[in-house]
């Protein structure tokens, strides 16, 4: 679960990570006493589950109360679309307006897990304020990476040689070993996947500030965080990823025209794989999971078809404790209560996949049963 850059700050300052002084506003009346306790100078910026809000307009250093206003007035409630949103953007709810602070220099730094690796990994550049994925694209060698042993843990030479590929001094060098060794701990006791910031700022005096963070959490790890469940923004999620949470089910909206329903991570990525080979593209992925009901199909399927990209419908299926007959009486039940206009092609194999098919084929609804992987391909291709 994505949260917002106020989240992840507040988090932070709690494990003793320097942030910049700011709250939150979602009203204009919020909006102006903030500025007034600012002094009209401040920093105002979207809080959205996206980056490039700076390029797209979503960020903005103002230095009076007035300009802040106007500023705020036309961000507030609007749309914000920038490079990560796609272009039907994400609302703008909430502002988060900052202390402005005196930078002398912006660098690169985050934690995340490795899981080639299976541990954590920091990565560091001294091309703060730029996409880390084009610095790795155009520059990979101002990019660095350091491994933690998930046995010793964090060991303060990894800070000291962060601190040395970002040309640091002696003191600077001591407060970034100490800043590394309380992210690690915030990922850690928090059970999170990400947390990057960029940039992380030198200020004119030295300090080391978070300046902007962007903080991912597992959502695996969500029991024995409850309160997770009030970071979460559910307006800054797809429509359709949010109804599919909801309901208990894995769903990913992707940018192609096939819908695919399958049982299994592995399964809807080699699903996925073959669709592409026959010069078609995924519209979403979707697992309904080793033990899905029927009512969960039920409600997987319309979720697939609900999606105006959707063209055709792909169900591939490997029977094991879910069974294929289940996935049909689903599949019958879903066809039955929505208007489906797309072609259905259905792929069963394994616990009663005669059973399933010989129930799709009763049913009276338009579906092609494949007899493998590869006959269903080719009647996607066509």
């Amino acid at each position: 679960m994505k949260l917002h850059e106020y989240q992840a700050k507040e988090i932070l300052s709690t494990f003793g990570v320097p942030v910049p002084s700011g709250k939150v506003a979602k009203s204009l009346d919020e909006v102006e006493k903030l500025l007034d306790s600012l002094e009209g100078k401040a920093v105002i910026k979207a809080q959205v589950h996206a980056g490039g809000r700076g390029k797209a307009g979503g960020v903005k250093v103002v230095t009076d109360v007035e300009s802040g206003k106007a500023f705020a007035k036309g961000l507030l409630n609007s749309t914000l679309v920038t490079v990560q949103t796609g272009p039907s953007g994400v609302p703008v709810n909430s502002l988060l307006i900052e202390e402005i602070i005196q930078i002398e220099k912006e660098l690169y730094l985050s934690v995340t897990i490795d899981g080639g690796a299976k541990s954590i990994v920091i990565i560091a550049s001294e091309e703060g304020g730029m996409e880390i994925e084009e610095v790795a694209e155009k520059s990979p060698e101002k990019i660095k990476q350091l491994h933690v042993n998930p046995i010793s843990g964090y060991q303060p030479y990894l800070g000291r040689e962060i601190a040395a590929f970002l040309n640091m001094d002696s003191k600077q060098a001591r407060s970034l070993s100490s800043l590394l060794a309380n992210l690690i701990r915030t990922l850690n006791d928090k059970d999170l996947s990400l947390i990057e910031i960029n940039p992380l700022v030198i200020t004119s005096d030295g300090q080391l500030v978070a300046a902007d963070t962007k903080m991912d959490t597992d959502e695996n790890a969500d029991f024995r965080h409850p309160d997770n469940e009030s970071l979460r923004d559910p307006e800054q999620e797809d429509p359709l990823e949010r109804i599919a949470n909801e309901k208990g089910i894995q769903y990913v909206k992707l940018d192609g025209d096939v819908g695919c329903m399958v049982n299994g991570a592995g399964l809807a990525m080699a699903t996925m794989d073959v669709i592409a080979q026959v010069g078609s593209s995924p519209a979403n992925f979707l697992d309904v999971g080793g033990g899905g009901s029927e009512e969960q199909v039920s409600e997987a399927f319309k979720l697939i078809v609900s999606d105006p990209s959707v063209k055709k419908v792909l169900i591939n299926v490997f029977g094991g404790i879910l069974r294929c007959d289940v996935v049909a009486n689903g599949v019958v039940s879903a066809y039955k209560d929505i208007d489906v206009k797309v072609p259905i092609i259905v792929r069963m194999t394994g616990t009663n996949s005669e059973e399933g098919g010989e129930i799709l084929r009763e049913s009276g609804i338009p579906v092609s049963v494949a007899n493998d992987l590869s006959e269903a391909a080719q009647l996607i291709a066509k």
